[in-house]
């Protein structure tokens, strides 16, 4: 009897301490730290990405929901969905507001994830390893092909504020409400408003205090603009 209890507890021990299957290890990246910053940075999310390809799980003995550079994730699609190795995808979710649902009106923050490259494939299903994590990589995080993005220049020109037309910060990173140099930020105006790549802002605080100023606290300089929102980096 107690050899018996001696061999399962063993056999126990042996189970919960199998390692999870890796990739190849990740090499570090050729990417300058100002383009893996703004890969990284936030979005805004209007509504949820249809995309269908998503991080289904990994190659562990026990069930997780997080993983890091090296670890091996599956993808729920193969090569009869045109998926090939070598491949590389941004792994992002839509992260809501607190007691807000992601609508037009209230859009909800893109967290980009990291990025993978896919490792081997099968008719219905890949494995992937993970390059590079802005965050936790987390099943359920759907995948967008992977286009190093291109930092613009600042303009060289400040234009005048126009007082008509103030836009407003939206959210930062990890619906953050403070920010610092070099931090991101969405505002709610974009190209449909005249915001282009480079374009430099000022950023003022309203007091609410009847007649006085607004207060000029930073500058920022737009280096993602989408039709009704962009991407400012603080300067």
């Amino acid at each position: 009897m107690n050899r018996l209890l001696l061999a399962i507890l063993l056999v126990a021990a042996t189970v919960a301490v199998l390692p999870a299957q890796r990739g190849p290890a990740s090499g570090p990246t050729d990417l300058p730290a100002h383009v893996i910053a703004l890969a990284c940075a936030p979005a805004a999310a209007t509504p949820v990405s249809s995309s269908a390809l998503r991080v289904t799980g990994g190659q562990d003995a026990v069930a997780r929901q997080s993983y890091a550079p090296g670890d091996l994730v599956t993808i729920n699609a193969g090569s009869d969905s045109g998926i090939a190795v070598g491949q590389e995808y941004y792994t992002r979710r839509v992260v809501a507001l607190p007691h807000r649902r992601v609508t037009i009106d209230h859009p909800g923050v893109v967290r980009t994830s990291g990025w993978l490259r896919v490792y081997a494939v099968d008719t219905e299903m890949s494995l992937a390893t993970i390059s590079h994590a802005c965050d936790s990589i987390d099943v359920g995080d759907y995948l967008e092909p992977f286009v190093p993005p291109v930092v613009p220049a600042a303009h060289a020109e400040t234009v005048a504020p126009q007082r008509s037309n103030y836009a407003r910060i939206l959210f930062g990173a990890n619906q953050r409400e403070s920010f610092g140099n070099g931090d991101f930020v969405v505002i709610n105006q974009g190209s449909d408003h005249g915001v282009s790549a480079g374009a430099r802002f000022v950023v003022y605080h309203d007091k609410r205090i009847a007649g006085n100023f607004l207060y000029e606290i930073g500058e920022a300089v737009a280096v993602r603009v989408a039709p009704d929102t962009s991407t400012l980096q603080v300067t």
